[in-house]
């Protein structure tokens, strides 16, 4: 992930005053990322740990308080760093979850990313010392389910879109998506490298969009939106790619397409953070796309 891209997201430290309750057994901690807790009577799902040991013990303190049963387990929507390098503030006893395609991506990738992480602040930097990680103690290809007693947590994979890896949580009982950051509000999306896809992404908006949440939990921005976010997204990413694919046609390189679209989005969003994400974007649709 480009750090300058990075950036202008805001990095504050998670705060157990920002737990929301969002349904019966659903809560997030609203921050860099936010953080889902999934509380049933025999076992806690927490997805995403935040940003280092310290915001990770944060995650912690917050579940223990919430916990009604003995048993945790922790999963990931993908292999970022502010959604990974908290795990160490976890107990031993914790029950790792991840799809098979995200543990090979942080295998290979994560170590890189926090470097970039590390390079962005001081406090980063701080943050990021010592980050140890453990295998997982589940892996799953497509779809693994849990059974937190009264309330069941579905983690599925559909595919690439923002990451090779992306995993989405949907709580049954609740209604309630948990999307990683392939559902958020107000945000340009960052599409990084090669393995980000713009078909992916649409097609795990058509996924979600046939589970009617109630609720939807995104890894950034705005921590609690509803279902209509899905077409809003999707909007979004058929009017840039018609926008792309006619420039394409016209001739016009890769580089100059990003500037005019980057521009042009910029115009239409002003308010939006990560303007320096639709380069990106363009290039994607520009190697995905006749």
């Amino acid at each position: 992930m480009p750090a300058s891209a990075s950036a202008q997201l805001k990095q504050p430290l998670l705060s157990e005053d920002n737990l929301k309750r969002v349904s019966d057994h659903v809560y997030v901690m609203e921050g860099f990322p936010n953080v889902a807790i999934v509380v049933g009577s025999r076992a806690t799902l927490v997805v995403d740990t935040g940003l280092g040991e310290r915001n990770g013990a944060t995650v912690m303190r917050a579940e223990q308080k919430l916990a009604k049963g003995p048993i945790l387990y922790l999963t990931t929507t993908h292999y970022h760093s502010e959604h990974t390098t908290g795990e160490q503030a976890f107990p031993a006893s914790a029950i790792i979850i991840r799809n098979t395609a995200q543990q090979e991506e942080m295998n290979k990738s994560v170590a890189g990313h926090i470097e970039v992480f590390k390079k962005m602040s001081a406090q980063n930097m701080d943050l990021l010392q010592n980050v140890k990680f453990r295998p997982p103690d589940v892996v799953f290809d497509r779809e693994a389910k849990l059974d937190l007693g009264g309330v069941t947590a579905r983690m599925f994979y559909v595919g690439p879109a923002h990451t090779k890896g992306d995993e989405l949580i949907f709580v049954e009982e609740d209604s309630v998506l948990i999307p990683g950051d392939i559902v958020q509000k107000d945000i340009f999306p960052i599409m990084p490298n090669a393995d980000a896809s713009v078909k992916g992404w649409l097609s795990i908006l058509d996924n979600v969009e046939a589970l009617h949440p109630k609720f939807i939990v995104p890894d950034h921005g705005a921590a609690i939106v509803d279902a209509s976010q899905i077409g809003t997204e999707r909007a979004y990413f058929l009017a840039l790619q018609a926008r792309v694919l006619e420039l394409k046609k016209q001739g016009v390189s890769v580089d100059e397409a990003g500037k005019t679209v980057t521009t042009e989005l910029k115009a239409k969003y002003p308010d939006w953070p990560n303007p320096n994400n639709v380069a990106g974007e363009v290039m994607r649709v520009y190697e995905q796309f006749q």
